[in-house]
């Protein structure tokens, strides 16, 4: 039996004594982490020095700078799975249906995770309602730090879960053709990222790559607006800004002051939102919301955190999608909160009439609140999706067409 060849590995030592004890005054660049980033995904960097970057990266605190993470998921992206980005630019336009200022593109809603508070799925959860009335991409794996990750929630569900290894760069387009949903499972999109999987584990503690995913959506280039939850308050303004040094125009950061990945709805959170100027410029503005702002109540965290298995967690997603819960259910609650701001961020409240289907009585909510949104204009679209069924249906569509694709 003939053996496998050996990998050729790269030596970076020279970047790795540049960059320790001051890339600063070694004058090291965002663009030579990023090659030597770009090594691991091709199976090109020994574990050693692998793991010696990412411990330079995190003690140095370059893990955790805007143009280093732009540049490195820049470099991650490039080496994504490739898709056949004609076929899904024929596939979004057929579903693209702009309103207000949102142009018909794809969204996405995400968070960074690692915040320890064992809330339910918010995003996910949000990304299906958003679903409704926006095309989104949702980029998300299973659990890392938590017991139920997005892709465990999902295929999970019942009566029928979602096949989420079947949407691969072949089949991403045939998803499109049906439904207004895709999920782009991490290490089906991602291949190389199996490279480093061991070092990250041996580790023990979080590196560069637990940031770099949500910066990481292999459909980026196609994506119009995301919002995108931290559990530092310290990573807000870093993460909006590496947003904006990537050419995003339209996104919000946000991190509840409990260092919470989500809009928190149990007090105030903190936003970082890019706001496109007449000029063509990309600024970052900073602003508070709490949940009075978006016309809800308050809820302890404590409410809001089943902490459940993925089943578990799973059939709460079903009774809120079946509009099975009370309508001020903590749980719904906190879900139409980041639904909102979703909405929000991607322009479609910006529209001043409102045609939705049955059940919208297309009451245009116009009261602005922090950073210029129509926060409750974005609640009532929300709670819209679930309580017109439109959610469950899209949600639906979604899960029938993973299980027809091919195994």
């Amino acid at each position: 039996m003939a053996s496998q060849a050996q990998p050729v590995f790269t030596d970076i030592r020279p970047l790795l004594q540049r960059l320790w004890p001051d890339p600063d005054k070694a004058k090291v660049t965002a663009k030579e982490i990023a090659d030597a980033l770009a090594l691991i995904f091709t199976n090109q960097l020994s574990p050693v020095q692998t793991g010696s970057l990412l411990t330079a990266l995190h003690f140095t605190g370059w893990d955790r700078r805007a143009d280093v993470l732009a540049e490195a998921s820049a470099a991650m992206r490039a080496h994504a799975a490739g898709i056949d980005s004609a076929a899904l630019e024929a596939a979004i336009s057929k579903r693209r249906r702009p309103e207000g200022k949102y142009n018909g593109g794809l969204c996405d809603i995400v968070g960074t995770g690692g915040d320890s508070h064992n809330t339910f799925n918010i995003s996910t959860t949000s990304s299906i309602l958003g679903s409704s009335l926006l095309l989104l991409a949702k980029h998300g794996n299973r659990a890392s730090t938590s017991k139920s990750g997005s892709a465990d929630l999902l295929m999970n569900m019942t009566p029928l879960p979602a096949q989420l290894n079947r949407i691969t760069p072949s089949t991403i387009a045939t998803v499109y053709d049906a439904t207004n949903y895709a999920f782009l499972f991490a290490p089906v999109f991602h291949p190389g990222m199996k490279h480093v999987a061991s070092v990250r584990k041996e580790l023990g503690w979080r590196t560069i790559f637990n940031l770099l995913g949500p910066l990481s959506n292999p459909l980026a280039n196609s994506i119009e607006a995301r919002m995108l939850g931290v559990a530092r308050s310290d990573l807000g303004p870093v993460f909006a800004e590496a947003l904006r040094l990537a050419g995003a125009k339209k996104g919000l950061v946000v991190c509840g002051a409990e260092q919470l990945d989500e809009i928190s709805c149990a007090g105030p959170t903190l936003c970082w939102q890019l706001v496109q100027h007449a000029s063509g410029n990309i600024d970052v503005e900073h602003f508070t919301l709490e949940p009075a702002d978006f016309g809800l109540s308050a809820h302890p965290l404590d409410t809001v955190s089943p902490g459940k298995e993925p089943a578990e967690n799973a059939e709460i997603l079903r009774r809120l999608l079946q509009n099975e819960l009370p309508p001020d259910n903590p749980i719904l609650e906190f879900v139409l909160l980041n639904t909102a701001a979703l909405l929000v961020v991607s322009g479609i409240c910006e529209a001043d009439t409102s045609a939705m289907g049955p059940g919208d009585d297309g009451k245009v909510i116009r009261e602005r609140g922090p950073g210029g949104g129509r926060w409750k204009e974005g609640v009532r679209r929300a709670r819209w999706t679930v309580e017109s069924g439109t959610a469950w249906r899209e949600w639906n569509k979604f899960a029938e067409v993973t299980n027809g694709l091919p195994e």
